[in-house]
């Protein structure tokens, strides 16, 4: 943390509270906020006493977005024998409660809830509900759809879940229902990135619940309860600059005062007649308790949160009982008391911070890992359920697609030969799965496979939209097929037919290379590109680990394909006579090994393995001229059901090993060596339940592992967390590096917490962090850097190596909530995942790991087809390859959204997806500038329009609080640059958000 800052002059705290705000220093505080109108947003914050300990009471209710229940059964009150909530009563009673006293107040979050509640009123009660907007006693705070996960999210995922609720608000509310305060009370842990995304999104403040056990002690010693969180190491100051506060009390009432009906509290009792009267005690306890909380933090303000997870359903409790508190303490004031209490929302508790005009501490790092107790490290989420983070990321990279053609294509895409398309319902089921218990993986297991089923009904209208789209782009209407398990090998269509189409999209600004793996028969075949050149091709035979009851041999096709930028070429595939590919298998008799080299290589990479055990010992990158000896293989930890030192257990949220060490799965596979003239791989077997693939195509710079993981046998009573390890002749000094949900990089020293010393009670679980899409390690001339395809937990544990985890399987729940232990019903016990191992100089690292990071999370997707089709217009030639864009956009570019916003409009978001330092001998961290007049080959921008990240404000017009930092210097607000749409220039890190207006080509 940064160094303490205190307020200058008399009044660091209530003990010598600073006097009030002169007028003449208050008019010209008021006018720091730029533009003025800025303040308009607090205006209808309630009155507070100056001199007195100002205490706000929140009164909220957290709605998760499923847990226990899904989200429909939330919703509508179902299976209240699971858990008493239904989210419909919850709001109809808060609203009535609202409207019987004009001095309460109430803030809301999730918009999945309450966009579905909004849109079964009557028009009477949604104007009883603008008024109560209005008049700020319904406050939205965060407004996205969900109150998203921080650790296992992609941070373009959570733009969009941001968006998709803020545009609700804007839509419905206007700019009185925009959110001025984020508000994460339930994640478990903080994400730099999360922050620097709030920042750009034009929130004033966050506020968040959780923080680790160790970090909340010393904090409330030094009064650093809030501070500044500079977010970003790029973006220049305040672009990422983030207040930030963390609640007194996570985000529950204080103790012996929750009043609702869910509660066991006791009502306030005002009749001293009565032998149940409690009104002074319940005074005296809270007027104690309200000095007691205000010694952590520096203003004369102090918060409660008035509420917790699914409250509120009987409103009238609550709020009657919060009316009697606040008329009872504040009548204490007649006689020298100085505490007032007020109904208050988390806007108007800032609003004051800010008025203090006070000097704040400053945050660099983050707030992972998070624990709540000794040996209580809750980093078994970053994978648990694996299956489903995969299909997360995997929706997300199809939802982009989707939403690439909307927008290219427009009207034409929405509604065509195949019917109505639409990427609504997918964006929606991608948006509930940020939530903090869907994409984690700590629901229930019901509620996991909802989630599952949502994205799986999203798909098919996605489906549909992208049939219009490409008849429409390629000019013929063909039987168009999409196979959803080609991860498993899996697609009827291409298995049985003689000759078919494969239409391969690219949704990166920049061509691409790809290599097409397709379950195939026992053929084959002649593939031909776009321009009806031969294209070379292989089949590979493979035995699936995860299809039940295969054949005894099935078979890939495997050809190269080239994609333009932001389009797609197309590929005919026509069977003849059959060949087979040189296969090796080796014995494990070390005689017979010696005369075996097991080596694969292409032109830029080599990689040797052990012939005594078959695995990986060395990887040497040929064009960079680097030899580094690593050794990969499986290990599992035994998952720990309590001990002496702690009854916690291993679960779905906690990550807590029996040992510290972990077990090799296997200290020697039988492998076998394939090489054909398109891949070199070799196959090894570790147990029944765990097999790899490590796989180097031709003219490829990366190292792929392909693992399969399970079903993990429980039999002998042990639950299993299933890592894959690198072991590398690294001299790494106790550190490693991780990104921040898939963007910028922090740095990570085991054992080590940069803002306070850690007593460390957990040397594996401690030392694990989020990695959203990479993680690795470095000396002072080389860095090996590992690529994932979804996210996972991992660490360091000892120098030189990286373990991450790809899978677990537990036996007893950990106590959070869930109520039953991680187990994975049988879909999701098999795993099959990809891991890209790199080995590069230090200077071309970055241009490595950015580039190939961004290929990986937006895939080229495939399309089937059988035939030629038929012309989509009688008088328009069928196309074989197309490109959405003019011409590529530069390598530092990349496109991260291209979204159809409504009738003649898109909204597109650019950002310079490298940091400062990270140039790789190519200038990548210069800014760049970017033409777009011309640049879209199907549409033109007629009028353009910046706005902030979430697109619900204009850039222009936009304006934050200014809050003062006690370290570095003074950054003065950034004034937003003057808009050219020939000259779009990006800063490192930096994404720009523009809406346009659009004219489609060709009448579309």
């Amino acid at each position: 943390m940064g160094s303490l800052a205190r307020p200058v002059g008399p009044g660091s705290g209530l003990g010598s509270r600073p006097p009030p705000l002169a007028p003449l220093r208050l008019l010209v505080l008021l006018l720091l906020v730029a533009p003025g109108a800025r303040a308009a947003g607090y205006k209808t914050c309630p009155e507070v006493k100056p001199g007195m300990l100002n205490v706000h009471l929140v009164a909220h209710t957290h709605d998760d977005v499923g847990w226990l229940k899904t989200v429909d059964q939330y919703f509508y009150g179902i299976h209240n024998d699971i858990q008493h909530a239904g989210v419909q009563y919850i709001l109809d009673s808060v609203l009535e409660a609202l409207r019987a006293e004009p001095s309460r107040r109430f803030v809301y979050v999730e918009m999945a809830f309450f966009s579905r509640w909004w849109h079964q009123q009557s028009n009477a009660t949604q104007e009883a509900v603008r008024a109560l907007v209005h008049q700020g006693r319904l406050e939205f705070a965060n407004g996205g759809w969900v109150m998203n996960d921080e650790a296992a999210t992609h941070y373009g995922a959570i733009i969009d879940q941001m968006t998709l609720g803020l545009r609700f608000l804007r839509e419905t509310f206007g700019d009185e229902g925009r959110p001025l305060v984020a508000w994460h009370i339930d994640p478990f842990g903080h994400s730099r990135e999360q922050a620097s995304l709030f920042a750009q999104m034009g929130f004033d403040g966050f506020f968040f619940g959780r923080l680790d056990y160790q970090d909340k002690v010393t904090r409330k010693e030094h009064r650093e309860m809030e501070q500044i969180w500079r977010a970003s190491a790029s973006l220049k100051p305040p672009a990422a600059d983030l207040f930030t506060g963390a609640l007194p009390n996570m985000y529950n009432p204080p103790e012996s005062l929750c009043w609702d009906s869910g509660c066991s509290d006791s009502p306030i009792v005002e009749d001293p007649r009565s032998p149940e009267y409690n009104a002074k005690d319940v005074v005296t306890y809270f007027l104690k308790l309200s000095d007691i909380q205000r010694q952590s933090y520096r203003t004369n303000h102090t918060v409660m949160t008035m509420g917790s997870d699914f409250q509120y359903e009987n409103a009238n409790m609550w709020f009657k009982n919060l009316d009697k508190l606040i008329r009872l303490v504040n009548a204490q004031q007649a006689s020298g008391s100085l505490v007032n209490v007020l109904y208050s929302t988390p806007a108007c508790y800032l609003w004051e911070l800010y008025k203090s005009n006070l000097t704040w501490s400053v945050k660099l790092d983050d707030f992972f890992p998070y624990a709540d107790g000794p040996h209580k490290f809750w980093t078994g989420y970053f994978t648990s359920r694996a299956a489903l983070k995969r299909y997360e990321r995997h929706s997300y990279n199809f939802l982009q697609v989707c939403n690439q053609l909307e927008a290219l294509v427009g009207p034409a895409a929405s509604q065509g030969p195949y019917g109505s398309g639409a990427s609504a319902s997918l964006n929606e089921a991608m948006a509930v799965l940020q939530h903090h218990d869907a994409v984690s993986g700590t629901s229930k297991q019901h509620v996991a496979n909802d989630y599952a089923r949502q994205l799986a009904e999203g798909w098919g209208p996605c489906e549909v939209l992208l049939s219009n789209a490409l008849a429409r782009l390629s000019g013929s209407k063909k039987d168009f097929t999409f196979c959803r398990e080609l991860n498993i090998s899996l697609c009827p269509f291409t298995q049985g037919a003689h000759s078919f189409e494969v239409t391969v999209y690219n949704p990166l600004g920049r061509k691409v290379e790809r290599m097409v793996r397709l379950p195939v028969s026992k053929e084959a075949f002649l593939v031909k590109g776009p321009d009806g050149a031969v294209v070379p091709n292989n089949f590979l035979s493979f035995v699936s680990e995860v299809v039940p009851n295969p054949s005894s041999e099935q078979l890939e096709l495997l050809f190269p394909a080239t994609v333009p930028a932001l389009g797609f070429s197309v590929y005919s595939v026509s069977r003849v006579s059959p060949r087979r590919p040189t296969s090796l298998r080796r014995r494990p008799r070390a005689q017979e090994a010696e005369s075996l080299e097991l080596t694969i290589q292409n032109e830029y990479l080599q990689a040797r393995f052990d012939p005594d055990t078959g695995l990986l010992m060395e990887v040497n990158n040929l064009e960079e001229g680097l030899q580094l000896a690593v050794r990969q293989a499986f290990f599992w930890y035994n998952a720990s059901m309590g001990d002496g030192l702690s009854s916690q257990a291993s679960g779905a949220y906690i990550f807590r090993p029996y040992r510290q060490e972990p077990m090799i799965l296997s200290r020697w596979v039988q492998p076998r060596l394939v090489k054909t003239s398109l891949v070199q791989e070799v196959h090894q077997n570790f147990s029944a339940w765990c097999s790899q693939v490590i796989r180097l195509y031709r003219g490829r710079r990366q190292l792929e592992f392909e693992w399969t993981v399970g079903p993990i046998p429980v039999g002998d009573n042990w639950g299993k967390e299933v890592v894959s390890r690198f072991d590398a002749a690294l001299d790494t000094k106790g550190l490693f590096y991780t990104d921040s949900n898939g963007r910028e990089i922090l740095e990570r020293r085991r054992d080590y917490r940069p803002t306070w010393k850690l007593n460390q009670t957990e040397p594996v679980a401690g030392n694990y962090y989020p990695v959203n899409s990479r993680i690795y390690i470095k000396d002072s001339e080389m860095q090996l850097t590992v690529l994932t395809d979804r996210s996972q937990g991992g660490s360091s544990i000892r120098d030189g190596s990286i373990e991450l985890m790809v899978h677990r399987r537990l036996l007893k729940d950990d106590g959070r909530g869930v109520g039953e232990p991680l187990q994975e019903d049988l879909p999701g016990r098999w795993v099959r995942g990809r891991h890209l191992l790199l080995l590069n100089k230090l200077k071309t690292a970055a241009a490595a790991h950015r580039l190939q990071a961004q290929e990986e999370v937006l895939a080229p997707q495939l399309v089937l087809a059988s035939g030629d089709g038929t012309p989509y217009r009688p008088s328009v030639a069928p196309s074989k390859q197309f490109s959405g864009l003019r011409w590529e956009l530069p390598p530092s570019v990349h496109l991260l959204s291209l979204t159809h916003w409504g009738p003649g409009m898109v909204l597109l978001r650019l950002e310079h997806q490298f940091a400062v330092g990270e140039d790789s001998g190519r200038n990548l961290s210069a800014p760049v500038t970017v033409d777009l007049t011309d640049l879209f080959s199907t549409l033109t921008i007629t009028q353009l329009e910046e706005t902030t990240l979430a697109a619900n404000q204009l850039r222009a017009r936009a304006s934050r609080l200014y809050w003062t930092p006690g370290t570095g210097p003074a950054a003065a607000p950034l004034q937003p640059p003057r808009l050219n749409p020939a000259a779009i220039t990006l800063m490192p890190m930096e994404i720009r958000t523009f809406l346009a207006k659009v004219q489609w080509k060709g009448g579309s």
